[in-house]
């Protein structure tokens, strides 16, 4: 095994380098084959429930899966960069080698990847984490958009189903209609609007708040965690939620496509190792802090209800998503990007095939 590994380093090394790098070897063996440190970066804080799974799971499976070659120094917090600049940082590899990535952060550059968000309706836990990995294994579009940012995919970390909070009592979707609801994603922002609701975007903080305490603003359409770290259920104290409710946000974790490469075979089939030991816990990791979220919301003296499946069904039906996504399709084919349909429709069909909502 070892004497594989340098010979998978030396034939990346031209000439009298490749003598004085034998050399090297041979007189400083235990330098030869000292770990590598990979600069990772996150624009949060560590805490959450991914950034706990990444720092506590993911990492340590591969320093595990490389026997000790590959170590991980992680940066949090948006220390390097933010999650807006995350992918052209990692693209360029200068500050880190690896950086979790929003696609919904970085659109002109991920444009496809802005799909997965346009479904109301969509799988939970194990199976949204399948999801992703069948998408990003069998349509290749996804992995090309990435390659021309210098960047490959590692670990796909997902998100939490959506939820509704808001500043009366809200018994199913249907009390959306007639309402001012703040909504981050031009996809919801078009859900509510077919529903007969307001649609409006405002940054976080004190203008929220106060708009919500005014009653100028109904409430909040966003990933239940984040309402939960937010301490949303203050100002919006009626939640409405379902497992069901599709959310579709996902956090990319890629490295710079030149270290990717410069990798031996050997840790490049740790890392994925790693990233296979990792999925198999995620799911249910995500089920259990879903339910404690909901309990913590409760216990803070919010009013939570969990939608019945025909209410999943109602708010589906009545976001006509499928005339937004249409539109969308439209709109980047005749701006060039002439596979958004056909993506859109591959995409479609992997969902349909996993989603089975819960009663």
């Amino acid at each position: 095994m070892i004497l594989k590994r340098i010979r998978e380093m030396l034939t990346t090394i031209p000439g009298r380098k490749c003598i004085a790098v034998l050399f090297a070897m041979l007189m400083f063996p235990g330098a030869a084959l000292a770990a590598q440190t990979l600069i990772y970066s996150d624009h949060e804080p560590l805490g959450g429930m991914r950034t706990r799974f990444i720092n506590d799971v993911f990492f340590p499976a591969i320093e595990k899966e490389s026997r000790g070659r590959l170590k991980v120094e992680a940066h949090w917090g948006g220390e390097l960069s933010d999650g807006y600049t995350a992918l052209a940082m990692a693209g360029k590899g200068d500050k880190a080698d690896m950086a979790v990535v929003v696609p919904e952060y970085a659109a002109k550059a991920l444009p496809l990847q802005q799909i997965f968000k346009s479904f109301p309706v969509g799988p939970a836990g194990e199976k949204q984490v399948a999801f992703f990995r069948r998408v990003y294994a069998d349509i290749p579009d996804f992995s090309a958009e990435l390659k021309k940012e210098n960047v490959v995919n590692v670990f796909i970390a997902t998100g939490y189903p959506l939820a509704f909070f808001s500043t009366t009592a809200l018994n199913n979707p249907e009390g959306l209609k007639g309402g001012t609801w703040r909504s981050a994603s031009f996809w919801h922002q078009g859900f509510l609007k077919n529903v007969g609701a307001k649609a409006v975007t405002m940054p976080w903080g004190d203008e929220t708040y106060k708009a919500l305490q005014s009653g100028s603003l109904d409430g909040l359409m966003l990933n239940v965690d984040s309402g939960y770290a937010l301490n949303a259920q203050r100002f919006a104290p009626d939640v409405l939620v379902s497992r069901d409710l599709w959310l579709g946000h996902v956090y990319l974790l890629v490295m710079n496509k030149n270290t990717w490469d410069n990798l031996s075979r050997d840790d490049r089939a740790a890392i994925q190792r790693a990233a296979d030991v990792a999925y198999q816990s995620l799911g249910s990791v995500m089920d259990k802090s879903f339910t404690t979220q909901v309990a913590d919301l409760e216990k803070s003296g919010a009013t939570v209800r969990i939608l019945h499946s025909e209410d999943v069904a109602q708010w589906k039906a009545a976001t006509r998503y499928q005339e937004i996504q249409s539109e969308w399709v439209k709109e980047l084919e005749k701006n060039g990007l002439t596979e958004a349909g056909r993506v859109m429709n591959q995409v479609s069909s992997i969902l349909d095939e996993m989603v089975s909502p819960t009663p």
